[in-house]
């Protein structure tokens, strides 16, 4: 394995919490097994994957200061929706920090919060095993999406998109106007060569799933999940403060609770050993 990947891992368990450093290996791995059968790059999809959520031990309005000192421009949009500016930021990152100076990494990890008109194939690769990585497990479409995203990878970045924007829709969140501008040129090469004729039979079942709860969700009772990126617009209505912690709680508690498991189940093997 690449010494130079070992060494951005070991840093990045230092600096991300225990389930934000999960889920990026998840989506490195996920990245590599869409490289593979893609015929992508697999050291770059693995880096792409590796430092696409670098700039999340940071929260939103830390990341914002950051970004205009490191001379990081942000739009009105963007700053409407906090959420995603850690690509940005994390494409600063990777470079200046971590020093990956190739294009198509650099261009992956700023754009897999919002996606952009003419996605390279890494920068879907990503996009989409941000969305599809097993640790995964609330969206009502992900089994079909991981189907899809092994079948077609345009529809697949298609209905991730769609799916997206009609969340935000209906949850009344504020969509970036670059994830718009993606939407619109995915659609537009879509109508152009025609909607896949074939796609399977489950996926088929699972989009019309997505399709009618995205109507008619609120009145089920439901919520699709939204991607990674949006998560902290969610928990703004769910009583969580700006770092997606609930309120009266510190980043660090998810963490203490998790020493705290282990602490008890280390007394548990001492007392059966002794």
């Amino acid at each position: 394995m690449n010494i130079e990947i070992l060494q951005i891992r070991k840093h990045l368990k230092k600096k991300l919490n225990p389930m934000r450093y999960e889920h990026t290996l998840s989506v490195s791995f996920t990245c590599m097994a869409l490289a593979m059968r893609y015929g992508c790059d697999l050291e770059k999809a693995e880096l792409a994957g590796l430092l696409h959520d670098c700039a999340k031990r940071y929260d939103d309005e830390t990341i914002i200061q950051k970004c205009a000192k490191c001379g990081v421009e942000l739009t009105e949009s963007e700053l409407k929706a906090p959420a995603v500016i850690h690509a940005k930021l994390g494409a600063w990152m990777a470079e200046h920090k971590y020093g990956i100076n190739d294009p198509e990494i650099l261009s992956a990890i700023a754009c897999h919060t919002t996606g952009k008109p003419d996605m390279g194939l890494l920068d879907k690769i990503l996009y989409i095993a941000d969305y599809i990585e097993p640790r995964r497990d609330k969206a009502p479409n992900l089994p079909a999406m991981r189907r899809l995203a092994f079948e077609d990878l345009d529809e697949a970045l298609y209905q991730i998109l769609s799916g997206t924007l009609g969340y935000l829709a209906k949850s009344g969140g504020s969509a970036d106007e670059m994830t718009q501008k993606a939407f619109s040129y995915c659609e537009a090469l879509r109508n152009k060569k025609g909607a896949p004729e074939q796609v399977s039979e489950q996926v088929s079942e699972h989009i019309s799933a997505q399709t009618e709860e995205n109507q008619t969700g609120s009145e089920k009772g439901t919520d699709m999940e939204a991607p990674e990126h949006l998560e902290n617009e969610i928990d703004s209505g769910n009583n969580t403060n700006g770092n997606g912690n609930k309120e009266g709680e510190s980043p660090n508690d998810e963490l203490k609770g998790i020493n705290k498991n282990r602490r008890k189940g280390f007394r548990r093997q001492k007392r059966r050993r002794y």
